[in-house]
């Protein structure tokens, strides 16, 4: 296995009030939750606990406070949400940011005593980025390189295992046989990114969530915004974009499942405007995976997803409208050449 990388003032009352009042350790410790010895796991984004899910098996019921379609950047937690997150007995979080508008949140349930963890605490601080924009974070978006998303995966064996030492070995088996497909996926990214021609091996998006996409799998990237969505790119942004597709005869550029389609609308028009047609290259999945219960609802048919449609988009010759193992037999149907 090579993972060498390797809330409103009424929301914190309820924080707080949940929080202050959650029953003893032991209980998680044994797994007495009332859910027949299984652990409540409960997660902020569906990538995280899509992850946690890969570790723990059947040990434990796991999942997302954020539904499919939500920015994570500008996620607050809804009065239900906190209820969830107070009576997990374990809580598992992206980090580095990403959830900006839970830092309270978070705070009250370390508080608390109650296990709570960041997967990204499992990635080599020297292997993020750090873009200027982000005035000193590094950019959160660590899911976008498999082998980064990989060590997380370590993380995650390690906190259940401080948590539930009597599944240790559960969890690593698990967690080596999640290594052996993230492997895979990461492969299957090199290859059919590296089948675009060089000159075409440009990708236009939303928001600047794909940087260690880029960096790992050999594709530029530029975005109408920067890695948060908090603000909008204004007027100048946008015409050196549209200036940019232009100058390099951009053939598509792809909008986002989490963020809105207004600023790729702009690009396409304003592009157009000067004689160049841009088309949508698809729908890629960016801080949210697809529907829950469908492949792309996983991290291996999410990035299987926007690998196969940024290809295809691209003019990749080593691609299958079908993806990495014949799961996404609609994918070509989203591209627009």
């Amino acid at each position: 296995m090579s993972r060498r990388i390797c809330v409103a003032v009424g929301v914190c009352l309820v924080i707080g009030s949940l929080f202050g009042c959650r029953n003893s350790d032991s209980d998680v410790e044994s797994g007495n939750d009332g859910k027949g010895g299984k652990l409540d796991i409960v997660c902020t984004t569906g990538m995280v606990a899509d992850l946690v899910r890969q570790v723990v098996g059947e040990r434990a019921e796991v999942r997302a406070i954020m539904k499919i379609n939500i920015d994570p950047h500008l996620f607050t937690p809804t009065t239900s949400d906190v209820r969830a997150l107070g009576k997990a007995d374990i809580v598992f979080y992206s980090g580095l940011f990403l959830e900006g508008r839970m830092v309270d949140a978070f705070e009250k349930i370390k508080e608390s005593g109650k296990p709570i963890f960041a997967v990204a605490a499992g990635v080599d601080k020297k292997s993020l980025r750090s873009p200027s924009e982000f005035e000193g974070h590094p950019d959160p978006h660590i899911w976008m390189d498999v082998q980064l998303w990989s060590c997380c995966l370590d993380e995650v064996v390690a906190r259940m295992v401080e948590v539930d030492s009597d599944h240790a070995d559960e969890f690593a088996k698990n967690a080596e046989a999640y290594a052996k497909e993230l492997d895979s996926l990461h492969e299957y990214a090199k290859t059919t990114i590296a089948s675009i021609p060089k000159d075409r091996r440009v990708m236009v998006t939303a928001h600047d969530a794909f940087g260690y996409y880029s960096l790992a799998y050999g594709i530029a990237v530029r975005s109408a915004q920067g890695i948060t969505t908090e603000s909008e790119p204004g007027v100048n942004d946008i015409n050196k974009l549209v200036d940019f597709l232009v100058a390099e005869k951009i053939p598509a550029i792809f909008v986002e499942s989490s963020v809105s389609a207004d600023n790729i609308k702009a690009l396409i028009e304003g592009a157009g405007s000067k004689g160049h047609k841009v088309n949508v290259g698809g729908e890629l999945f960016s801080d949210a995976m697809g529907a829950a219960g469908t492949y792309r609802g996983t991290y291996l048919g999410m990035i299987d997803h926007n690998t196969t449609v940024i290809a295809l988009a691209l003019g990749g010759t080593d691609v299958s409208a079908g993806g990495k193992d014949g799961k996404l037999a609609d994918a070509e149907a989203t591209v627009k050449k």
